[in-house]
């Protein structure tokens, strides 16, 4: 079935109104008809199913006629820090990486950037991420929409740091600490998250939860250097602050395949893959 991500404006309870692109989708594409069931987004962690009751010439009226629950959200949020690559790289990073379960990606400049960054075109760049972020969060069934920022610079990158849990920067020099004993520590994490959740304080009293996930989700920072690596002194400047440095494996990887393969095995971990 169709899923829309669309801006929280469009609900008005549940009447729902798509427009833009959604509703061109639709309309032309799916040739839709009043009667036909489609699945709405806010975007925000509301999904609800929804009757279309009016086909116009650029937007489409529908009801909600039941709420779903979520199911498609990790137990944890993985914010992905990706150095500007080249080429079209990072949307393929953003792409996978929301499909895996990714909550935040975060652009940044490092030493080794070779990519010219351009601020000027920095918003209609943003808006093509977005977008790609947004179709493949419709196309692997998410509740949310993974929040894109735009490009910060390593300064920046580092405050960071202390809005997480856990922060782990891939590098190709790291000989000892490897990401699968690093991952270990991953279940304190867990552990802590759901006791935290189980506490008077994270529910109200007397009130049912919807769902058996912890409502307090553990954050954890992965930060991927350039096609030229991390440097040594962004490797220290970034322990400094509190990120894990860890290798993944005797096999270099490329820019963008180590965040996916850094973020497949936190999931792993977290049973978000299947097990």
């Amino acid at each position: 079935m169709q899923r829309y991500f669309l801006p929280p404006e469009g609900f008005e309870q549940d009447r729902i109104v798509i427009t833009g692109d959604d509703a061109h989708h639709l309309i032309r594409v799916m040739r839709a008809e009043p009667g036909d069931e489609v699945i709405c987004c806010d975007g925000l962690g509301r999904a609800v199913l929804a009757r279309l009751t009016e086909i116009g010439k650029t937007e489409v009226s529908a009801i909600a006629t039941q709420e779903l629950p979520q199911t498609g959200e990790p137990s944890v949020e993985l914010w992905i820090a990706q150095s500007l690559p080249k080429g079209d790289k990072l949307e393929t990073v953003m792409q996978k990486g929301t499909e895996l379960g990714a909550t935040r990606f975060i652009p940044f400049l490092s030493e080794r950037t070779v990519v010219q960054y351009d601020a000027k075109k920095e918003e209609k760049r943003l808006d093509r991420w977005r977008k790609i972020v947004k179709e493949a969060a419709e196309q692997s069934h998410r509740s949310v929409v993974p929040e894109v920022l735009a490009p910060l610079s390593w300064k920046a990158l580092l405050k960071l740091i202390g809005e997480v849990e856990l922060a782990v920067l891939c590098y190709e020099k790291e000989s000892g600490l490897q990401l699968r004993s690093l991952l270990r520590e991953i279940g304190d994490l867990r552990e802590k998250s759901a006791t935290e959740a189980a506490t008077p304080s994270a529910q109200t009293e007397g009130t049912a939860t919807s769902t058996s996930r912890p409502t307090k989700r553990p954050r954890i920072l992965v930060i991927v250097g350039p096609e030229g690596g991390i440097t040594e002194r962004e490797a220290e400047e970034a322990e400094q602050a509190g990120a894990r440095s860890t290798g993944l494996g005797p096999r270099i990887l490329r820019t963008e395949t180590a965040g996916m393969a850094a973020t497949a095995c936190i999931m792993y971990e977290y049973g978000e893959m299947g097990g």
